[in-house]
């Protein structure tokens, strides 16, 4: 039976024929990456006779309608689906399996599987932590290509890390520069598309300008779905950056079991804020995260301010986590958790201006060694239901912006900072009966 593949055009001719280990295709709406998923799973199967293909999507019904019945109706006579292990098996010996991650859990069924080639398709849809479990299981002893290929928009969950790795080609250790390849494609690259459906590219040049740079574009810089819209790397980060000697230094985080986020934020005389280091870690218990707070940066610090859950007493020991703190050398001061007014006065330190020379400038700057928080402002999304609320997942992008809201709900925009600077730090009493509303059940 010939099966009819199709004609690619010329950027999806680039992700058929690229040879890296990662290649990350797409980058805006219309550029026909699912097709470009399909065709190469397809090739991939038909050259390698026994070859073991992955294509991962969010959601089944994704799947369904996005790979498993296009494949099915175009492989008729050479291949069959197979409802038990959701496979396309073909006649060849080659399969190509189709799984959906919903959640990071669902990653767990593919442990200690293997795969020659895994497509995660609608990349930016997923965390971090399921890219890298997922790329573990691209290996096998035989001679078939080892690949992992992504499609993505900008914009999702996924943004940051997809954006570091195949937009700003900033590899961290073990990562080599060699394995990375994004091929841009937008709209005006699907030919086929402009000439079958010309409404949907003028729909595309017809949105809102910020969501049309994402979309039409493929502008990285901007995505829907994004909590800090005004977050501009441009503006808010520094290479460089130099702290006064004079100048404040405030030092706060978050702290549980999966994560410790600290951030080192400086204020100047004129009430701008700098934060020039920060120290993100796991699995620290308490003792642990103090010690390595003390070490990581001996800065005189006005004070270290944290969230009130810190000094809920344990069931077991009767201590609060803020007293174990405080035993290690660390007092601390206590910050209201306030989610709603707190997100408020952190978009009100980012808010972008105008000086008198027409510069764009902020309250609120961000050193370029400060990664993490570079890496999760601008990934962060709302939370569903329409609150003025960051969503809580993925977690571990919430950590570094909670210590930063922590510093905000501190010390407002609007407040008079140098009416704090003669204050001590309040060092709150665990005895006081009167923090027993803040509960109990908290680790050690």
């Amino acid at each position: 039976m010939k099966l009819v593949l199709g004609v690619p055009n010329e950027k999806q001719r680039m992700f058929f024929e690229a040879k890296n280990r990662y290649v990350a295709y797409g980058g805006a709406r219309g550029g026909g990456k699912s097709w470009a998923v399909r065709r190469k799973a397809l090739l991939l199967a038909l050259r390698y006779s026994g070859i073991k293909v992955l294509i991962v999507r969010r959601s089944y019904g994704e799947l369904r309608e996005n790979h498993i019945r296009p494949l099915c109706q175009d492989t008729k006579g050479v291949a069959v689906f197979r409802e038990l292990d959701k496979s396309l098996a073909f006649l060849n010996g080659s399969l190509i399996f189709f799984g959906f991650c919903g959640c990071a859990s669902d990653v767990d069924r593919y442990q200690g599987m293997e795969f020659d080639v895994i497509f995660l398709d609608e990349a930016t849809q997923f965390a971090e932590e399921i890219f890298d479990a997922l790329k573990v299981c691209v290996r096998g002893v035989n001679d078939f290509p080892k690949r992992f290929y992504l499609t993505c928009n900008p914009g999702g969950v996924g943004h940051g890390w997809v954006k570091r790795l195949f937009v700003d080609r900033n590899y961290r250790a073990g990562e080599q520069a060699e394995d990375y390849l994004f091929i841009k494609a937008t709209v005006y690259d699907n030919e086929a598309l402009m000439s079958q459906d010309p409404e949907y590219v003028k729909q595309l040049e017809a949105l809102p300008p910020q969501r049309r740079r994402a979309w039409l574009d493929g502008d990285w810089e901007v995505f829907s779905g994004q909590f800090f819209g005004e977050f501009d790397w441009k503006v808010h980060v520094v290479k460089d950056m130099v702290v006064g000697k004079d100048w404040t230094k405030i030092r706060v985080f978050d702290y549980g079991l999966d994560r410790l986020a600290c951030l080192w934020i400086a204020v100047d005389g004129d009430g701008r804020a700098y934060v020039y280091d920060e120290l993100c870690e796991s699995n620290l218990i308490v003792s642990e995260a103090a010690r390595k707070i003390l070490a990581h940066n001996a800065d005189e610090v006005f004070c270290t301010l944290a969230p009130a859950d810190l000094w809920g007493r344990s069931q077991e020991s009767g201590r609060s986590r803020a007293e174990i703190f405080a035993s290690c050398g660390l007092n601390l001061t206590m910050v209201r958790s306030e989610r709603i007014g707190g997100w408020f006065n952190v978009r009100e330190w980012l808010k972008v201006e105008r000086d008198s020379n027409e510069r764009a400038v902020s309250r609120l700057k961000i050193s370029s060694k400060c990664e993490e928080l570079i890496r999760c402002l601008p990934a962060v999304q709302f939370a569903k239901g329409g609150v003025e609320d960051v969503a809580n997942e993925p977690h571990e992008l919430t950590h570094v912006v909670d210590a930063l809201r922590y510093f905000c709900v501190w010390r407002p925009v609007a407040a008079d900072f140098g009416c704090l600077l003669g204050q001590k730090p309040v060092i709150i009493d665990d005895e006081d009966e009167s923090l027993d509303f803040l509960g109990y059940g908290s680790d050690e």
